[in-house]
């Protein structure tokens, strides 16, 4: 490898919709190990527009989801320009941008992110890496989760790591190889149910904590098929729609469903840490929700790192930068282990 740093720029928009997180990062590769610096970091909170925008934008039709693929590349570009002038930054290699996901159907070979690659470049000048699930899924694989590469050369002395963002996701070694899929939704539902009492969010869990368990409810959730079946699998907003906002209807009580839906996510994660041995680290905002991670971990008997802030809330913007720097050097950045692909592969479109 001719070049061992890289200074990056990562982008990451989840589906949970708390705001749009961009770190920027250097990269080494040293001792025949990558190891990285987070130097600066800020989460863009969306306004409501964008919120209902990127929330509705499945239901749209193919010209103004186009439409709505410039405007938000623009919206990105922005974003990253005041981003550099904020923090004075003039050595940019290149941006690594996950964009945000609107459609996730693997089956069908479906998946889409948008946030217009070519806007982002001729606003920023800056080469852009992006695009990163579709080579996956056209390969026979989910096309998520992608931030096991990350995990597998970034943060390998834990046995697993745990993000809590829209959904859960988990990652780890089995059999020498490393493995990850989609547990349960966890934000994506959270944030919903808080909205119909007013709230953006459910603040430590506060709120579920204070609920009642409701037994038809807490059963209907546990025996949804997806949870009977192995990995590889990954989730997507449509499942939630379909397969979790139908059950949590208005008529009940949104605070003992808020409590029951949290006893459900704690109860789906506990199962699959319990066989682990070792630490397991937890990030995403799912890990300042104190109900959640006080019922994982009285479930599973496990014992949880949450590490500092920053790599709580900025841990999948570092390795979407990674991401970015695997595929600048032709370097596999999606494992078929993970994703169920034909074949380990270096994905991402680049714009130059």
């Amino acid at each position: 490898m001719n070049q061992l740093k890289f200074n990056v720029l990562g982008l990451m928009s989840g589906t949970s919709l708390d705001g749009l997180d961009l770190c920027f990062c250097t990269f080494r590769f040293h001792q025949e190990k990558w190891q990285f610096d987070l130097l600066f970091s800020e989460t863009r909170s969306y306004c409501a527009e964008w919120k209902t925008n990127l929330a509705e934008a499945h239901l749209l039709k193919a010209e103004e989801l186009r439409q709505l693929d410039a405007a938000y590349g623009e919206f990105l570009a922005e974003c990253i320009c005041d981003f550099i002038e904020k923090n004075k930054l003039d050595q940019i290699d290149f941006i690594g941008s996950h964009g945000h996901t609107i459609l996730h159907q693997p089956a069908n070979k479906i998946t889409l992110q948008i946030g217009n690659g070519p806007e982002i470049f001729i606003k920023t000048g800056i080469p852009l890496i992006c695009d990163f699930r579709i080579q996956d899924v056209l390969l026979g694989g989910q096309g998520a989760p992608l931030v096991p590469i990350g995990d597998e050369l970034l943060f390998e002395n834990y046995a697993a790591c745990l993000n809590l963002g829209g959904f859960a996701n988990i990652s780890m070694k089995q059999n020498k190889e490393r493995i990850a899929f989609d547990i349960c939704a966890v934000n994506i539902v959270l944030n919903e149910l808080c909205k119909t009492l007013g709230y953006a969010y459910d603040d430590g869990g506060d709120f579920a904590r204070s609920g009642k368990l409701i037994p038809a409810l807490f059963n209907s959730l546990n025996n949804i098929a997806f949870f009977r079946e192995l990995p590889p699998k990954s989730l997507g907003r449509e499942w939630v729609e379909t397969n979790i906002l139908t059950k949590t209807t208005p008529e009940l009580d949104q605070i003992d469903v808020l409590h029951t839906f949290t006893e459900h996510a704690a109860l789906q994660i506990a199962s699959i840490l319990k066989p682990i041995t070792g630490d397991v680290l937890v990030t995403g905002g799912g890990a300042f929700n104190r109900y959640l991670i006080e019922r994982i971990n009285q479930i599973s008997k496990h014992k949880l790192i949450l590490p500092s802030d920053d790599i709580i809330n900025f841990k999948e913007a570092i390795v979407f930068a990674f991401l970015a720097v695997l595929r600048f050097t032709n370097q596999i950045n999606c494992l078929s282990s993970v994703t169920g692909a034909r074949i380990n592969h270096s994905s991402g479109r680049i714009y130059k």
